[in-house]
């Protein structure tokens, strides 16, 4: 046999049972040729598709004592089941309804473990063995699963607050701390069915345009006699023109009353917002932490796409839920509005957030606004360079006083009028009208107390949203509406405290607990 270099490459079969042939491989040119080198008697294990005893006789032994679908079966199970009103939609006409306990528990164990598709839900009931033991061996289809979630959106945001409640009980949960963050997730919709009062005008061009031409059409095929096909068809598009001309006309006369720049025809609830994977139909997401072991206190969807006017409201929201009132409150910079935390403030709760200036870390140099005197008895500011700024109005939409200096040449005359302002007409100062107000926060936010809780606000507050949009994998939502996609929100925020307290307390720690209280 001719002799040729050896590869590193080696190839196996099985002979039979327990034989395996072992085969040396050669290179020759461009191709590779096997050579039988010696057969390994070893034992080999195979499976039988037709053994008949595969699994336990009873469903119970599905599941192991540890698993963590048994913490899932427990909780739901110990809710409080008299405030929540469940809808069951039929399964098929004489059949009886499904347990509203089963289809919760599949919903939230699905969510769980990224299963939110309806048809992917249907077919774990099939295949996965913790959905049979979890739904004792129901088998819902996908359109009654769909319809038990689009159904039940107020029972299932009672669900999270129940979830808190628990927590607090087992004092997890302490309301001392909260810290506010939020995020962008899409809708379910596309950004194309988001309509201006630009937009509607052209659109509405074009649907008359086209209506036109369809009525035209329609009038020559009935002289023409043409088969009752093509007529169909005419006339199905003329309905689908005229519909959408209403719809259209509705949007644009909703945006003159609701004050808005743009609106989803598929989603109205949803707003055209820009993050980092660019500009979609979302919805703002805020959630506020607490921050004793990072479990979610209060959750919520906005069609606001700025967070500056969200910090009063969903502070107070999740005091509510708690039903405490918490002793600080913590968010990042995109909440510096001093009106929102002026609301919290006087609730005597401290406020800790940056503003603008300090989070960006820009003094800004010796010409600075904060580097200006202000006399509060003359209304009017003195520059560094001992020239004065008196009051010349109001500025509404920033809700600010705005002051100028006295004289134009004084600035160009000023060494520092380069650094100071370029402008021709010299230096202008804005004033909040809160401003006092503003610099107390600012103040407040250096304290080193303050600066130990803001420490902390990164880990804290980011946490849920990085397990939400990446291990359960919410990338956008299913529902459509604003109730739709909080409804939705909260089994994701029940998801995420369930996880995180049977990490903090193992599934033993709150299967006991659980039987406590059940018992």
């Amino acid at each position: 046999m001719l002799s040729f270099p050896r590869t590193d490459c080696v190839k196996s079969t099985m002979n039979d049972k327990n034989t395996a042939l072992i085969f040396e491989a050669f290179s020759v040119g461009h191709g590779i040729i096997y050579h039988k080198r010696k057969e390994l008697h070893m034992p080999i294990k195979y499976g039988d598709r037709y053994q008949q005893t595969l699994l336990p006789p009873s469903v119970e032994d599905y599941v192991s004592e540890d698993n963590a679908v048994r913490a899932y079966d427990a909780f739901i199970d110990a809710l409080d089941w008299n405030n929540l009103r469940f809808e069951i939609p039929n399964n098929n006409m004489g059949r009886p309804k499904y347990d509203p306990k089963a289809m919760l528990k599949l919903l939230i164990y699905g969510y769980s473990y990224c299963i939110r598709s309806s048809r992917k839900l249907e077919r774990a009931c099939h295949d996965n063995l913790s959905f049979i033991w979890l739904t004792g061996g129901l088998q819902p289809d996908h359109k009654t699963i769909a319809e038990f979630r689009r159904k039940n959106k107020k029972s299932l945001k009672e669900i999270f607050k129940q979830c808190v409640r628990f927590c607090l009980k087992c004092n997890l949960i302490d309301g001392n701390a909260l810290f506010l963050d939020g995020t962008k997730v899409r809708a379910n919709a596309s950004i194309k069915n988001s309509y201006t009062q630009e937009k509607c005008l052209k659109t509405l061009s074009r649907i008359d345009e086209r209506i036109d031409e369809l009525l035209e059409e329609c009038e020559k095929v009935d002289q023409q006699e043409a088969g009752e096909g093509q007529h169909g068809k005419l006339k199905k598009e003329l309905s689908e023109k005229q519909s959408l001309r209403r719809t259209v006309e509705r949007v644009m006369k909703e945006l003159g009353e609701e004050d808005r720049n743009s609106k989803n025809i598929v989603d109205p609830d949803c707003s055209n917002m820009h993050s980092a994977q660019g500009t979609h139909a979302s919805y703002n997401v805020q959630a506020a932490v607490d921050g004793k072991n990072g479990l979610i206190a209060h959750i919520d969807t906005t069609g606001q796409g700025n967070d500056s006017c969200q910090f009063a409201d969903q502070i107070t929201r999740a005091n509510e839920t708690i039903g405490t009132k918490c002793k600080t409150a913590c968010a990042d910079a995109g909440y510096a509005n001093t009106d929102e935390l002026k609301k919290i403030a006087d609730q005597n709760i401290k406020v800790v957030v940056p503003s603008q200036r300090q989070a960006l870390h820009n003094d800004a140099g010796p010409f600075s606004n904060d580097k200006f005197t202000y006399d509060p008895a003359l209304d009017q500011y003195t520059c560094p360079a001992g020239n004065l700024l008196t009051y010349r109005g109001l500025n509404k939409l920033k809700k600010a006083k705005v002051y100028h200096i006295t004289d134009a040449n004084l600035c160009r005359q000023c060494p520092h009028f380069d650094v100071c302002t370029k402008s021709p007409v010299g230096r202008k100062l804005a004033r909040l009208m809160n401003e006092e107000y503003k610099q107390l926060l600012e103040k407040q936010y250096l304290e080193p107390e303050s600066q130990a809780i803001y420490s902390r606000r990164k880990e804290l507050s980011e946490h849920p949203f990085g397990h939400i949009k990446r291990n359960l994998k919410l990338d956008a939502f299913l529902m459509r509406g604003r109730e739709g996609a909080l409804a939705e929100l909260s089994i994701l925020a029940t998801c995420f405290n369930v996880t995180r307290v049977i990490s903090i307390l193992g599934i033993s720690g709150i299967l006991g607990i659980l039987a406590n209280r059940a018992a």
